[in-house]
């Protein structure tokens, strides 16, 4: 098995490998869908901007876990 060299590459291959990793990026995009809905509203009420609040907290949150378990790979492949 090769170790993936770009930043892309390393996603695929996660996306690929890693069950808690392509859970975390399928979640995110499911945000994300959600947020370009959202955004198509011309005049959100307070639900719906509260709600695009939260989504965009909560893939900040599912990023930073996707980095975790990117850097988590990179530094047991690396030795």
């Amino acid at each position: 098995m090769s170790i993936p060299v770009t930043e892309a590459a390393l996603k695929d291959f996660l996306i690929d490998n890693d069950d808690a990793y392509r859970n975390l990026v399928s979640e995110h995009r499911q945000y994300e869908a959600r947020l370009h809905e959202l955004a198509s509203i011309h005049h959100p009420n307070e639900e719906e901007q509260l709600e695009e609040t939260i989504l965009k907290k909560k893939k900040l949150l599912l990023k930073d876990q996707m980095e975790a378990i990117a850097t988590k790979y990179k530094a047991t492949t690396s030795h």
